[in-house]
């Protein structure tokens, strides 16, 4: 489903570094009428505001409260894309002491953060002439490694809900859009010591931008990416897919 997000509104959550900044920078340069920015604290998005004025508005926006993203989507009405970048990165591999305390707490951003944006706001994209949904999930979704593998299963878990998005909005005419950057220059990368091989911010926030024209359904924005994306794309065309 294509869709172009040239003069639309948009939600971007996380909104004020890394991805997510770059997500609305490129937006704005791209020509959206307007960007929520979509942050735990109003302040964190004050560098946005000042270099864009009125096309940027802060909005108060924690996936661990479910409170706030209500709230923020009885505000926000006129969203028509929404982007669910915010997510959490915990070190922990599956015999580490603090394993379950790392997935919990990566769950219940990552996954249920999801699970909470995507129930408040696909009834506003709906009314809005339904939009497009993307989700910021990751090679680690497809592949799992040792020492991040608690992240890279609340992330399986989160492509798992995306694509089960992408059949029920369809209904309301919704582009969903799954995004698995691999390696990008934000302080996740550091935290995870692979900045050495990170490629920039940008080639997620533009990628999103042609992906969602193109209509598909998956983005592998980068190098790293863009080569499991390869070994995928046959089951990806034949059971994921395969509906269309």
């Amino acid at each position: 489903m294509s869709y172009d997000i040239k003069d639309k509104v948009t939600l971007v959550t996380g909104a004020n570094r890394g991805i997510g900044k770059a997500i609305v920078e490129s937006f704005i340069a791209y020509g959206v009428k307007k960007v929520y920015a979509a942050v735990r604290k109003l302040e964190s998005a004050n560098e946005l505001i000042e270099k864009y004025g009125d096309k940027v508005v802060a909005v108060e926006i924690d996936l661990g409260k479910p409170q706030t993203i209500i709230s923020a989507a009885e505000q926000v009405q006129d969203v028509e894309v929404v982007v669910n970048n915010a997510g959490v990165l915990a070190l922990s591999n599956p015999l580490s002491e603090n394993a379950l305390e790392s997935l919990k707490f990566e769950i219940d951003i990552n996954l249920f953060g999801l699970v909470r944006i995507a129930q408040a706001f696909a009834p506003v994209l709906q009314k809005n002439g339904g939009g497009a949904f993307v989700q910021l999930n990751s090679v680690v979704s497809l592949k799992s490694y040792p020492d991040i593998a608690t992240y890279s299963a609340s992330k399986a878990a989160s492509y798992s809900i995306t694509q089960s998005l992408r059949s029920a909005l369809k209904e309301q005419n919704t582009a969903v859009l799954s995004v698995h950057p691999g390696p990008i220059a934000t302080d996740m990368a550091e935290d995870a010591g692979i900045s050495d091989i990170a490629e920039p911010v940008t080639v997620v926030s533009e990628g999103i931008i042609n992906s969602l024209k193109s209509g598909d359904f998956h983005l592998f924005p980068d190098t790293i990416a863009r080569d499991l994306g390869e070994k995928y794309q046959s089951f990806a065309q034949n059971a994921i897919l395969a509906e269309e």
